[in-house]
């Protein structure tokens, strides 16, 4: 089966590319375990090495790269760019200068009644690692998991999206211009037929970016072989603006946040909950600054086009529904149904209710519903009130107060006066709660997550016996009853008795 491949936003099309046959996808992974003998045993600074000679290679081809992945995605390429090629070159240095401490084994206490024995943690790699990406940042959400498992020591295989199949035929090619060895990364074309062939392979690890619908199939696939999984899934992000907000930067945020990557982020702004008292003023500021983005391709404008087709169709059902049930489309709200346009105008929608679509269900496209709020426990209620958990962001000049709604969020990742950017920190953990998803990535935890952790304790070998071994005794029984009560009870106790049960039992040890 051929997929096509074809400029969103111009309806150009670039080609066709075969998919990957059930043969191929064996093969492939056979191909990927052999190799993980060997590129697990390289030392880190020897695959660091490599990552150094890929970020030198995106750095100097990066504006041909973004103009590519421009071609597949509709975006404008500035935000190809900055979104898709500076983040994942930014993630590479991270790595350079960071990876060794984060994966260098881990000293840590080891109780005083297991004296003389030492405790720490050993990193080690996983295997085959499966990485399945999605199209809406189809270049950085597969070189991301993709860079951190060859970091940790594993090879893998990459299924990217067939929506966007030339972003993952540039990935393949950019691994063949700066190689690894044989088997180290691979990529396989296709649809969601190669992603389940995949999971059948019985890769050591799957890391799924995507929808939660797909997300809970690969869940319960891999389940039946007890494969971890990681999920970075949907969200439908609140955007909290208080009272004492700066105004001028929540409006120029709301809007950036709502229509980059024309809304197609699963960090966009999808609900905007306004104080009352602030909202005319609000509605003014981001009414003004959304009229006056450019929409186009490829360059000179903010907006690009829509990437999926498909996506188009739950966008106008949302904006549809909403507008049936009395919401007012402020700007925008129009779309054609017999158009064959990938470009959807940014809408400002108002008048909208929490039971609404709009609301509740992720819509990825350049939609802004926005809702009043009258006291912060409300806006924390109704930020709280989804199935969805990713990001959220409050805005607030108290920092102790904007502190204090954050971390009442039920999100993985919050944002203070800011939309979207936290992903952008390496140093941070990256993943969503509730359906958006399982385990983090990004920052030193999500580093180690591509690896076993192994607990290692070790003790110098001279003694003839512990403790705790056989055969038992009566000693041993006074000596473990006399520590807990010393050790934990409430009024701490001690008798000579006892003291003599250790001293018997430290002549058997020796």
């Amino acid at each position: 089966m051929a997929i096509s491949l074809q400029n969103p936003a111009t309806g150009e099309s670039m080609g066709t590319l075969a998919e990957a046959s059930p043969v191929q996808i064996h093969q492939t992974m056979e191909r990927a375990r052999g190799a993980f003998a060997s590129w697990s045993q390289t030392s880190l600074s020897e695959r660091l090495d490599y990552l150094v000679r890929l970020r030198h290679y995106l750095v100097e081809h990066g504006e041909e790269l973004a103009l590519q992945i421009s071609q597949d995605t509709g975006k404008v390429t500035l935000e190809a760019f900055m979104t898709e090629i500076f983040v994942t070159v930014d993630t590479i240095r991270f790595y350079e200068k960071n990876a060794h401490r984060m994966l260098s084994s881990q000293k840590v206490p080891t109780n005083l009644v297991l004296w003389p024995k030492k405790s720490y943690i050993h990193y080690k790699p996983m295997g085959v690692v499966a990485v399945i990406s999605p199209w809406n940042y189809p270049f950085q959400l597969a070189m991301i998991p993709v860079l951190s498992a060859l970091v940790a020591g594993n090879t893998v295989i990459l299924k990217p999206s067939e929506v966007t199949p030339s972003t993952g035929l540039l990935i393949e090619e950019l691994f063949q211009a700066v190689p690894l060895p044989e088997g180290v990364v691979s990529v396989l074309h296709g649809a969601r037929e190669v992603g389940q062939a995949l999971v059948t392979e019985r890769p050591d690890k799957i890391f799924f970016t995507g929808s939660v619908a797909t997300g809970k199939k690969i869940m319960a696939a891999a389940a039946e072989h007890l494969i971890p999984v990681e999920l970075e899934l949907g969200g439908k992000d609140p955007m909290i603006v208080l009272e004492d907000a700066h105004l001028e930067r929540a409006a120029n945020a709301a809007v950036w946040g709502a229509f980059t990557n024309s809304g197609q982020v699963c960090m966009s702004v999808e609900r905007l909950y306004v104080h009352e008292s602030i909202y005319p003023d609000f509605l003014a500021l981001v009414t003004k600054k959304a009229s006056a983005l450019r929409q186009g391709y490829p360059d000179q404008a903010e907006v690009g086009s829509m990437t999926s087709p498909q996506q188009i169709g739950i966008v106008r059902q949302h904006v549809e529904e909403a507008l049936a049930k009395g919401a007012t489309a402020v700007i925008g709200g129009q779309f054609p149904i017999t158009s064959d346009s990938m470009f959807l105008p940014p809408t400002i929608l108002t008048n909208v209710t929490s039971d609404m679509k709009i609301m509740q269900e992720e819509t990825f496209g350049p939609i802004l519903p926005i809702m009043t709020f009258s006291h912060e426990e409300e806006a924390i209620r109704l930020a709280n009130a989804s199935p969805y958990g990713l990001n959220a962001s409050v805005w607030s000049q108290d920092k102790t107060r904007a502190r204090r709604v954050a971390e009442k969020l039920e999100s993985g990742n919050v944002c203070i006066n800011d939309v979207i950017i936290s992903y952008a920190n390496p140093y941070l953990p990256f993943g969503g709660v509730k359906s958006s998803g399982i385990g983090r990535y990004r920052g030193p935890s999500g580093l180690q997550a591509f690896t076993h952790s192994i607990s290692i304790i070790h003790d110098p070998g001279t003694r003839k016996r512990e403790v705790n071994w056989y055969p038992y005794t009566e000693d041993q029984r006074r000596l473990f009853v006399g520590l807990t009560d010393f050790l934990y009870a409430r009024k701490r106790k001690w008798n000579r008795g006892v003291l003599g049960a250790i001293w018997r039992e430290l002549k058997r040890l020796f």
